[in-house]
C-alpha cells in the first residue's frame, strides 16, 4: 500500500478549473479581504468586472497547486488567511486602480502578492501600477511630448531661416 494520498476527484476538477483560469490571464493579483462585508465584496466584484477583471475566491492550497501547475512563480508564502484572486484579460493597471480605490474607501483590503506576465510582483509594485494614469492620459502625454519636440524644431528652423534672410519674414517678403 502506498503512503501517497489520493486527490479527491472533485478537488481535481476544481484545481483543473483554476489552472485554466490562471493560464488564460496575464496577471494575478492576490488580496486579503479580511473584514470585507458581502455587499462590499459584491461592489468590488462589479467594479472589477467593469474594468475587465474578475475576482475568484478559492482555497489557498488549490490555488497554490494551480499556480505551480501553470509554471508560475511560487507565491505560496502569501497565500494565507482570507485570500481573493483578481485576474483579467489585459489591463492590470485598471484592476489595480479599482482595488486601490476600494482599499482606500473601505480600509479593509490589502495586497498580498501578484504575478504579471510570469514575474512576481510585490504589494508596493501592484499599488504603483494602480496609481498610474489611465492609458488615454498616458497616450495624450506621449503625443504632447512628441508634438512639443516637433514644434520646438519648427521654431528653431524658422528662426534660422529668418536669420539667413536678414530678419525678413514671409509677410514682408510678400509685401515687397
Amino acid at each position: 500500500m502506498s503512503n501517497e494520498k489520493k486527490l479527491n476527484p472533485d478537488k481535481g476538477v476544481i484545481i483543473d478549473s483554476l489552472v485554466a483560469k490562471v493560464n488564460a490571464t496575464p496577471f494575478i493579483i492576490v488580496i486579503d479581504y479580511t473584514g470585507v462585508t458581502v455587499p462590499e465584496f459584491t461592489t468590488l466584484r462589479a467594479n472589477l468586472a467593469a474594468a475587465g477583471a474578475s475576482c475568484v475566491v478559492a482555497k489557498n492550497t488549490f490555488m497554490t497547486k494551480a499556480i505551480a501547475a501553470a509554471g508560475l512563480p511560487d507565491i505560496s508564502a502569501a497565500l494565507k488567511g482570507q485570500t481573493a484572486y483578481v485576474m483579467g484579460e489585459s489591463d492590470v493597471c485598471a484592476a489595480a486602480k479599482v482595488i486601490n480605490t476600494f482599499a482606500k474607501a473601505s480600509k479593509k483590503a490589502a495586497y498580498k502578492a501578484g504575478i504579471l506576465d510570469g514575474a512576481e510582483l510585490t504589494p508596493d509594485k501592484i499599488k504603483a501600477l494602480g496609481d498610474l494614469p489611465s492609458r488615454e492620459v498616458l497616450l495624450a502625454t506621449l503625443l504632447g511630448t512628441i508634438n512639443g519636440a516637433g514644434a520646438a524644431l519648427a521654431r528653431v528652423i524658422k528662426a534660422y531661416v529668418d536669420k539667413e534672410n536678414g530678419g525678413a519674414t514671409e509677410e514682408t517678403s510678400a509685401a515687397e
